[in-house]
């Protein structure tokens, strides 16, 4: 979404309301974007939000979104996220009078790992229908977050398809296994992402330890409270010393965990899209992930690397054995990635949204008092 937001405000003005955590101030300017954070309570860390501070973020983004004058400043919406942010967005479109596109991400609509999530309750799933109906465009990330639009919340609208973007990474000058603690004749293998349940990555330490490749070292980025369990999991299976859990990172660090790699491995149990798998790409790594998720859009087994059936361990187990053994293959894979992730960089994401926002800006919108547009 930063990076979208960054590459909108070459052309336009964008002002993005988000929540405030930690000591992040509660306005600032980066990259052109006007950035408003609000205040939210019981929120502890950067990396996770929970459930109460979701909730308190409803009042005060509406509130100060009221402050922004939504009716007379702004000609459209992009409210990211149908959980916690749909509410806010759909309110101050009502108030403003101006379109709401609403854009899905796979974890708002539908995460197996989490009890909360609104796909299991059904008093969550009849206001988050609501939204999804109203809307005056939706778009989804991936045909498997999209179809979860109709099979769970039935709601059965045209339904836009934008694939996320990421910025184009500048390789880092001076990386080197030897800052991570890896010898230079090291397999390596990279994951990223909060570490949630949802990721699984005690699932990679155990695939990694099956795999009897002695020289494999694993770089975990990304921190969260799975950390613990990835520690515990790698001293108990004997390869604490080649399981390296970096926490969060800047982005300079984590390009340069990509750079001394040899493939990028995810056992996340599902992805609404999987950034994380395009990034790898942009440095040439092969990806291993399991089948479940927007990533089954662009990755393909034999060709990007191994898209494994989930939770069938013994296959992603191989896929690993298979992609140490022959350099040639990785080399092979490493040429079509480069190429493929062309189409994925934030440029081509911006220029689509901009063909949805002009064109919800030439409907009335429905149902909400009507303003005179804005050339």
């Amino acid at each position: 979404m930063a990076a979208l937001a960054r590459e909108l405000a070459k052309r336009h003005e964008v002002t993005v309301l988000t929540s405030r955590a930690a000591n992040l101030p509660s306005h600032s300017i980066d990259g052109g974007v006007n950035v408003i954070r609000v205040p939210v309570f019981f929120r502890k860390d950067l990396a996770t939000a929970n459930f109460p501070s979701m909730m308190a973020y409803l009042p005060t983004a509406a509130w100060r979104g009221l402050l922004l004058r939504p009716g007379t400043h702004f000609d459209v919406i992009n409210t990211h996220f149908v959980v916690p942010t749909g509410p806010v967005g759909a309110f101050l479109s009502f108030v403003g009078g101006i379109p709401n596109v609403l854009s899905i991400h796979g974890g708002d609509l539908y995460d197996p790992s989490k009890s909360m999530s609104p796909h299991r309750h059904a008093w969550l799933r009849a206001p988050i229908a609501r939204m999804l109906r109203k809307a005056t465009a939706v778009v989804g990330q991936s045909k498997d977050t999209n179809r979860r639009v109709s099979e769970i919340y039935g709601v059965h609208r045209d339904t836009g398809l934008i694939p996320l973007g990421i910025d184009r990474p500048r390789a880092p000058s001076g990386a080197s296994r030897q800052q991570f603690g890896i010898p230079e004749d090291a397999f390596v293998m990279v994951t990223i992402g909060r570490q949630v349940p949802r990721k699984d990555t005690p699932q990679l330490v155990r695939a990694m330890a099956k795999s009897g490749i002695a020289n494999a070292h694993l770089l975990v980025v990304g921190d969260g409270p799975e950390i613990p369990e990835i520690r515990r999991v790698a001293g108990e299976l004997g390869v604490a010393e080649r399981v390296h859990p970096l926490g969060m990172v800047s982005e300079e660090d984590k390009y340069r965990a990509l750079q001394v790699s040899d493939i990028f491995a995810s056992t996340s149990q599902h992805e609404g899209f999987g950034l994380v798998f395009l990034e790898a790409m942009a440095f040439g790594l092969p990806v291993v992930c399991y089948d479940r998720g927007g990533q089954v859009d662009f990755l393909t087994t034999n060709v990007t690397g191994h898209v494994v059936k989930l939770n069938d361990t013994d296959a992603f187990t191989q896929a690993l054995i298979q992609l140490h053994a022959s350099e040639s293959l990785r080399a092979t894979i490493r040429a079509t990635n480069l190429q493929l992730v062309e189409n994925f960089f934030i440029e081509r994401c911006a220029e689509r949204y901009e063909a949805v926002f002009e064109s919800v800006m030439r409907r009335p919108v429905t149902g909400v008092p009507q303003r005179e547009q804005r050339s």
